[in-house]
């Protein structure tokens, strides 16, 4: 730990991409829900998803910044794995709620009649019928949304990230080194950019690969998922 390299951000990073995938699943996917299946149909709906469109296209510095004053300020976390956490996950609420909603929305109406007509409740229903035909494409949705997270410097560099720790974390509590806050102080710091850049080439190189394999990894979840509808 104390010979340098990028292992405590390599580790760093999937410690925040794995919190953020706690908090953003089930707050996503209930929202998602909520607003496909049981929400009335009226302009409350449509004002609250154009709020979620919305919250898509904001900057992430704004979240890194609503993030400190929360989590960190606010709710006492301080700089920790758990605040930066929370704030990847409201980073990919928005997205995780809209793909849920177009996967629910592709499931034939037909589904939930039958299984109504059949005795089951409207939650048995969703439970065990149309949550797993949506679930390839809400996983996918999930996955793609970490893998945008998990190249943001902005809403870590205000909750959780240090440039250099002497050892791996051992409680949410902790602050964690992560893979774009050190590219950019690799990039920005040192009077020495010739030194600095195979650096920050190397660091980018393991992101970029680290993006690609959370990527093939939703392929596969996907794949994974339709395979098990189509048995079922």
């Amino acid at each position: 730990m104390t010979a340098g390299g990028i292992w405590p951000a390599i580790v760093g990073t999937f410690y925040l991409m794995i919190g953020s995938a706690l908090f953003a699943f089930p707050v996503g996917v209930m929202s998602g829900i909520y607003m496909n299946e049981y929400a009335p149909k009226g302009w409350i709906v449509r004002f609250i998803r154009m709020m979620t469109n919305n919250l898509s296209g904001i900057p992430s510095i704004v979240f890194g910044l609503f993030g400190m004053a929360l989590f960190v300020n606010y709710m006492g976390f301080g700089d920790s794995i758990l605040a930066g956490s929370l704030t990847l996950g409201l980073l990919c609420v928005p997205l995780v709620i809209r793909t849920t909603e177009e996967a629910l929305k592709a499931i034939p109406d037909t589904l939930r009649e039958g299984s109504r007509a059949l005795g089951a409740t409207k939650l048995q229903t969703i439970w065990h019928v149309i949550l797993p035909m949506a679930m390839p494409n809400v996983i996918t949705g999930l996955i793609l949304a970490l893998g945008r997270v998990s190249g943001e410097t902005a809403p870590i560099l205000f909750t959780c990230a240090a440039y250099f720790l002497p050892q791996l974390p051992t409680s949410i509590l902790d602050q964690c080194m992560a893979l774009p806050y050190h590219l950019y102080v690799i990039s920005t710091s040192g009077t020495d950019m010739e030194a600095q850049l195979p650096l920050a080439y190397g660091t980018a190189l393991v992101l970029i690969i680290i993006i690609l394999f959370v990527n093939l990894l939703a392929n596969a979840l996907r794949k994974y998922f339709e395979k098990k509808v189509k048995m079922n």
